[in-house]
C-alpha cells in the first residue's frame, strides 16, 4: 500500500466539534480488526476463479469437435453463438468486479452449455467435467464473497451502535453514473453499426444469390497464401474458379462443393461472405457497453441507497494516498496512520450541484468549479516534486463499510493552518475494498509488504510487564521446515548405505553434521528471556547471554543473531521459513520474537523479574537426534 505508510509529526487534523453527530462511536482499533478478518478467503479470489474457467474454456474449445462448413449447414453469422459470447465474457468481467452479476452470468452460460449437449458430452469428455468444475469453484468463490460481505456490514454495524444521521447536503445531491451512461450509449451505438453492417453483407449475398446460376464443382487444388489464407481452386461446368476459405480442412482435394456463379461473380455456398470483421465489432461493443453500463446502474444503484436514509455514523481518521489519490480509512486510536483499516477513491460534493448531478460513476470525471481547481493545484505540485505526504484528517464516515459498498465521509481540507481549513464532504466514487495484501504486488508496494517494519511503541504497546520469564520457541513453520529436513536426511542416509561401501560415504559423514544441527534447530530452538538474560537453546547446547553484554538482535536468513560485546555472535538457524509466511498472509513468528527481544533490550522495564529455572532454559536435541540416525543407518544396513 502506498500513501499510508509515510510518517507525519503533527497530528491529526481535527474537525470541528459541531460536525461529529452526537453520540457517533470511534471505530476502534479491535472493532477494525474484527472487520479486516472478516475479509474474502485467498481461495476465493477472482484470480483463481478467472484462470480455472479460462484454463477449461481453452481446453473444452480445442477438444470440441466444429461443425464443418457445407451447403447444407453453412457457416455464416450466428447471432445466438455470438450473443452467449457476449455474456461468457461479461461474466469474466464480473467475476472480479460484480459478483452478483457474475453469478447471473455464470447460469446463462450454463444453460446455453446444458442446451448444447454439455452436460452429456461431461459424462465422457474430460475437458467439458473440467469447465462444469472450474463453474462450481467460481460460483462457491462468488457465494463466499458475498457471504463476506454480509458479515463486514454486521460488524460495522455493531461497532457504529444504535445512532443514525442523515446524510450531508451536499452528498444528498451528489450523483453517480453520468460518464458511465454516455460510454454505453456511444459502445452500445458501436455495436448496432457493426450489426447493421453485417446484415449488409447477408443481405447483399442473399439477393444475389437469389438469381445466380447454382453449380457443383470439384475442388482441384488446395494451398496457403502467404498471409495464412486457404486457396481453393475448383473447376465447374467447364471453368476453373477461385476461392478463398477460412477453413481449408473442410474442402480436400477431389471433394465436391457448390457455388453460385452470376458473371464474374462466384461463392462457395459452405462459406458465402465473411462479416468475421463486424462480428467482432458488434462482440467487441457489446461486451464493452454493457460493462460500462453494468457500472453505471450498479453505482447509480448504491449512491441512491446511500441518500434513503438515517446512516449509521463512524467516528475515523483519514488520508489521501500520494500516489493513486485513493482515501485510506484508519481506526479513530490510530493517530500515527500505522494500521489502514479499507480504501476507495472519493470526489468532492458541493451543495450547489443540480439534482441531476455532474460526476460520473468510475471516478473518470472531477467536475467542475472549485473541486477541477484543486485537483488541478494536486497535479501541479506533483509534477514540480512539490507534493508533501498528507495529514491524517480526523473524519466522520457515513454509511455501513464492506465490500464493494458506496460511503461518504465529512472532514477538513489539508491546510497549513487547521483553523483555515474548510470542512467538506467527499464520496466514493469506486466501491469500498479491503487494506489487505494484494495476491500479486510489485514495486515498492511488494518491498514494504516483504519488509514490514513496526514501531518500538506498536510493539511495546502488546507487551506488558511480568514476573515471571519469556519465552519464545520454534513454532509452525519452523517445525514444518524441520520435519522437511528430517525426511531429507532420512533419506539421504538410506539412499547413501543402500549403494554399499564408496566414496559416496563421504558426503554422508560432511553433510550429516549440518543436517542434524538445522533439524535439532528448526524442530526446538528457543529463547527464554529471564532478569538476568537470554537462554539461547541451539541444536548441542544452551547458552546464557547477559543483558549487559548483548548488542543487538536481528532476524534475517531465516535465523536470529543475538550480537555479544566482544565475542561472537550467538546464532540460531534455521527459525522458519519468512518468504512462505509473508506469501500466506501470516506474520513470521521469529520476526516476531525479534521484534520483542529488541524491545526488551531497549526497555528494561519491561523485562522479567525472575530468574529462568532450568526447566524453562530448555533441553537441546542434537545429540538424540544424532543416535537417532545412528539406529536408522543400522537399520538401513540390516535391511540390505
Amino acid at each position: 500500500m502506498v500513501g499510508h505508510n509515510a510518517r507525519v509529526t503533527r497530528q491529526p487534523v481535527p474537525l470541528p466539534a459541531e460536525h461529529i453527530p452526537p453520540g457517533t462511536a470511534d471505530w476502534r482499533t479491535p472493532d477494525a480488526q474484527r472487520w479486516l478478518a472478516a475479509v474474502p478467503a485467498r481461495w476465493a479470489h477472482p484470480l483463481w476463479a478467472l484462470l480455472a474457467l479460462v484454463a477449461s474454456l481453452i481446453w473444452d474449445m480445442e477438444a470440441a469437435p466444429v461443425a464443418p462448413c457445407t451447403s447444407a449447414h453453412p457457416c455464416g453469422t450466428d447471432w445466438l453463438g455470438l450473443g452467449m459470447a457476449v455474456v461468457l465474457v461479461l461474466t469474466l468481467y464480473w467475476v472480479w468486479r460484480q459478483p452478483r452479476l457474475a453469478l447471473a452470468g455464470l447460469a446463462t452460460t450454463l444453460a446455453g452449455f446444458a442446451m448444447d449437449g454439455g452436460f452429456t458430452a461431461a459424462l465422457g469428455e474430460p475437458s467439458a467435467l473440467a469447465f462444469l468444475m472450474a463453474a462450481a469453484f467460481t460460483a462457491a468463490g462468488l457465494v463466499h464473497r458475498l457471504a463476506v460481505s454480509v458479515r463486514q456490514r454486521a460488524l460495522a454495524l455493531e461497532a457504529a451502535g444504535p445512532v443514525a444521521q442523515p446524510l450531508p447536503a451536499a452528498a444528498r445531491t451528489f450523483r453517480r453514473g453520468r460518464f458511465s451512461f454516455a460510454l454505453t450509449a456511444l459502445l452500445l451505438a458501436v455495436a448496432g453499426f457493426g450489426y447493421w453492417q453485417a446484415q449488409q453483407v447477408v443481405d447483399a449475398y442473399e439477393e444475389r444469390a437469389a438469381g445466380a446460376t447454382h453449380l457443383s464443382g470439384r475442388v482441384t487444388a488446395l494451398k496457403e497464401d502467404d498471409d495464412g489464407i486457404g486457396i481453393l481452386k475448383v473447376e465447374a461446368d467447364g471453368r476453373t474458379y477461385r476461392f478463398e476459405t477460412a477453413f481449408p480442412e473442410d474442402f480436400p482435394v477431389d471433394s465436391r462443393v457448390d457455388i453460385v456463379v452470376d458473371g464474374d461473380w462466384a461463392a462457395l455456398v459452405a462459406e458465402p461472405y465473411d462479416a468475421f470483421g463486424w462480428e467482432l465489432l458488434v462482440l467487441v461493443g457489446s461486451v464493452a457497453g454493457l460493462a460500462f453500463l453494468a457500472n453505471g446502474v450498479d453505482g447509480r444503484t448504491r449512491s441512491q441507497r446511500l441518500r434513503r436514509g438515517p446512516l449509521p455514523v463512524l467516528h475515523v481518521l483519514v488520508r489521501e494516498g500520494q500516489d493513486d489519490g485513493r482515501t485510506w480509512v484508519f481506526a479513530a486510536d490510530d493517530p500515527e496512520g500505522l494500521r489502514p483499516i479499507l480504501h476507495f477513491h472519493s470526489l468532492y460534493a458541493f451543495e450547489d450541484e443540480d439534482e441531476d448531478g455532474d460526476e460520473d460513476g468510475d471516478g473518470l470525471d472531477a467536475g467542475d468549479g472549485p473541486a477541477a481547481v484543486v485537483e488541478l493545484g494536486k497535479v501541479t505540485e506533483i509534477l514540480r516534486g512539490e507534493d508533501p505526504p498528507q495529514p491524517l484528517r480526523e473524519a466522520v464516515l457515513y454509511g455501513v463499510p464492506y465490500v464493494g459498498a458506496e460511503v461518504a465521509f465529512v472532514a477538513r481540507d489539508d491546510a497549513d493552518d487547521a483553523d483555515d481549513a474548510e470542512v467538506s464532504v467527499e464520496c466514493s466514487v469506486t466501491a469500498v475494498k479491503p487494506a489487505v495484501p494484494r495476491l500479486v504486488e510489485l514495486g515498492p508496494q511488494r518491498r514494504k509488504r516483504m519488509n514490514p517494519r513496526r514501531s518500538v511503541d506498536e510493539i511495546t504497546a502488546g507487551m506488558t510487564p511480568t514476573a515471571g520469564p519469556r519465552v519464545w520457541t520454534a513454532h509452525g513453520f519452523s517445525r514444518a521446515v524441520g520435519l522437511g529436513l528430517l525426511l531429507v536426511q532420512g533419506g539421504g542416509i538410506w539412499v547413501t548405505l543402500d549403494e554399499g561401501p564408496s566414496w559416496t560415504w563421504l558426503w554422508l559423514a560432511v553433510g550429516l553434521p549440518w543436517l542434524v544441527t538445522a533439524v535439532a534447530t528448526a524442530l526446538t530452538w528457543r529463547i527464554t528471556a529471564d532478569r538476568d538474560g537470554l537462554w539461547v537453546t541451539g541444536a548441542w547446547r544452551v547458552r546464557q547471554v547477559p543483558w549487559n553484554v548483548i548488542t543487538s538482535v536481528r532476524h534475517s536468513d531465516d535465523g536470529i543473531r543475538v550480537g555479544r560485546a566482544k565475542d561472537s555472535p550467538v546464532e540460531l538457524s534455521p527459525t522458519g521459513w519468512a518468504w512462505l509466511e509473508r506469501r500466506l498472509a501470516r506474520e513470521p513468528h521469529a520476526g516476531r520474537a525479534v521484534e520483542e527481544l529488541q524491545v526488551l533490550l531497549l526497555r528494561p522495564e519491561l523485562r522479567p523479574l525472575e530468574e529462568a529455572p532450568t526447566g524453562r532454559q530448555g533441553v537441546p536435541v542434537g545429540p538424540p537426534l544424532v543416535a537417532l540416525s545412528v539406529l536408522w543407518g543400522v537399520a538401513v544396513l540390516l535391511l540390505l
